[in-house]
């Protein structure tokens, strides 16, 4: 057997549906082979659009997304994209490709190091230099990939060896891998000092997010009656509707839910995750943490917790609830009596007809427009911290934001990776006019796949959040301007159709009609980011 066809036959033993990516000629073998596999190949316009579709068919599934590039620059361009998986723990391999290593005569001609170049943006980097191994390497690949906490591995494939004839291999099963409980001594002390606190809350963060922890938090929630809000990155674990849910930090400091943060004495952090900008500061003084997930505290100036739960976080999380057993209701009155009031805070302006619309508006009419059940992939800029702190969560991973890396340009790949898996649900990229531009070549690919797809662009011809922070700090408005191409034509120029929004009445009505026709869609918003300057709440006012 070929290399390359063993290679093919060891993905297809780990239930691979895609591979996203570009080939070049050192990856003709592999490409040769995947024609009779049951393994779709999805072709992207760049490298690093390929390598988002695969980290979101990763951070979605739980299981490892894939994509291919050739050596050198197709290799490079997936950098980013290694990191963004990495620090936002979503499973995936990059497989690239390189000259012969055992005989060449090209010299140096579009060789990098690409295994040493991936190994402090991955969990493992390694080149395959007999094709024998390849059933073992990639088990390993997919082992790492996927165990906790998640993230980013590459395999090298040469084209010499792709090629080569295997003649003794054999497949390695695929087996769960169960994760250690935490020790009945730490649950014990965690319960005495739920029970003892007074103003306990609950703060679910990515960790939160990427397993099914989803009844076993409602459950705690439910037994325990503690308020709870959520990272960014840990929006829909439990839904908004819940009578318990206080909003998203948004911010670090400063954000209007934080008025209620201070007044915690004991906040229960499940599913913390470094990566994350911090939902809040710890102080020596202020309140107590617990630390609950599947490794230890990254402990920093502004993390410190008083008591780590490392383990299973489901079974920690439902071990907790039965030793508790109980409704702290007294104990949450004076948090709960904010609830209202950042509610009605935070939507006051969410029905304002200003043009251009404000991002309290356009995130209102967003959230109207959709099913509980659609999912949006938010790109970075200014937008996404009104989206995190606005935008209503139903249901787990509906709202796809990147507070690790916070890179520009995913919005739209990550959108077209969830309607190839979801295609009866209604999918938007919210993205920037800057973040939009970086990787609008995939709506090319989007068109092609025949994709039901509603892209919004919030356009201010800035890099909005760059510019804000360059007022905030007194400096002068200077070089973060640009044009912007006329949007709707550009949509039409890829067999998509293009819309501009002209009133704030017209909005939502165009996202359910764009739904209701099907294909692609490009939305042009524009915004006015004035109220970026109540972002900052030095205490919550009265209403």
């Amino acid at each position: 057997m070929k290399a390359s066809d063993l290679f093919v036959k060891a993905l297809e033993n780990e239930g691979i549906e895609y591979i996203f990516g570009i080939p070049g000629e050192e990856n003709l073998d592999f490409l040769d082979s995947l024609q009779n596999s049951s393994i779709k190949f999805i072709l992207t316009r760049h490298e690093q659009g390929a390598a988002f579709m695969a980290a979101t068919y990763g951070r979605m599934t739980g299981k490892t997304g894939v994509c291919l590039a050739t050596l050198g620059p197709g290799a490079t361009n997936f950098v980013t994209c290694a990191a963004y998986a990495q620090l936002g723990a979503f499973p995936m391999l990059m497989i690239t490709g390189q000259k012969p290593i055992n005989s060449s005569k090209q010299g140096r001609f579009q060789i990098v190091d690409i295994v040493r170049m991936m190994e402090p943006l991955t969990k493992s980097s390694k080149q395959i230099v007999n094709g024998g191994m390849i059933p073992s390497l990639v088990r390993e690949a997919f082992r790492l990939a996927e165990e906790e906490r998640p993230g980013a591995v590459h395999l090298e494939l040469p084209e010499d060896v792709a090629s080569e004839e295997v003649e003794d291999w054999h497949i390695f099963p695929v087996h769960e891998i169960r994760r250690p409980d935490a020790d009945q001594k730490t649950i014990e002390i965690a319960v005495e000092m739920i029970k003892n606190a007074k103003n306990p809350l609950v703060l679910i963060g990515a960790g939160a997010n990427r397993k099914k922890l989803f009844k076993p938090m409602l459950d705690f929630i439910d037994i325990t009656c503690i308020p709870f809000f959520n990272t960014q990155m840990g929006k829909g674990v439990v839904s908004c509707e819940n009578s318990l849910f206080l909003g998203t930090a948004a911010l670090s400091d400063g954000d209007i839910l934080h008025q209620v943060v201070r007044i915690a004495d004991l906040i229960i952090n499940i599913g913390h995750d470094v990566v994350e900008k911090p939902p809040f500061f710890m102080h020596k003084d202020g309140a107590k943490v617990i630390h609950i997930n599947f490794n230890s505290a990254y402990v920093d100036e502004v993390y410190f917790p008083q008591l780590e739960i490392v383990g299973d976080i489901k079974t920690t999380v439902n071990r907790l609830a039965q030793e508790l057993n109980l409704k702290l209701t007294s104990c949450s009155l004076e948090l709960l009596e904010f609830r209202k009031r950042i509610k009605q805070v935070i939507h006051e302006k969410d029905n304002n007809a200003s043009y251009p619309l404000l991002p309290q508006r356009i995130v209102a009419d967003v959230r109207r427009a959709l099913n509980k059940d659609a999912i949006i992939t938010l790109d970075n800029g200014m937008y996404k911290i009104w989206f995190a702190r606005h935008y209503h969560t139903y249901m787990p991973n509906t709202v796809l934001l990147d507070n690790a890396l916070a890179t520009m340009g995913a919005g739209l790949p990550s959108a077209i990776a969830c309607a190839l898996l979801y295609p009866k649900r209604q999918i938007m990229a919210v993205c920037g006019d800057g973040g939009f531009m970086m990787n609008s070549q995939e709506i090319e690919t989007a068109t092609r796949l025949g994709l039901n797809l509603v892209v919004l662009i919030i356009t201010d011809s800035a890099f909005g959040m760059i510019r804000w922070k360059q007022e905030r700090r007194g400096l002068r408005d200077f070089g973060l301007q640009y044009n912007n191409p006329d949007f709707v034509k550009y949509a039409d120029s890829y067999g998509a159709h293009g819309h501009k929004v002209r009133s704030a009445n017209q909005f939502s009505p165009l996202i359910q009609s764009c739904f209701n026709e099907g294909g692609v869609h490009i939305i042009d918003v524009p915004i006015d980011y004035k109220e970026n300057k109540t972002l900052f709440y030095e205490q919550l006012k009265d209403t």
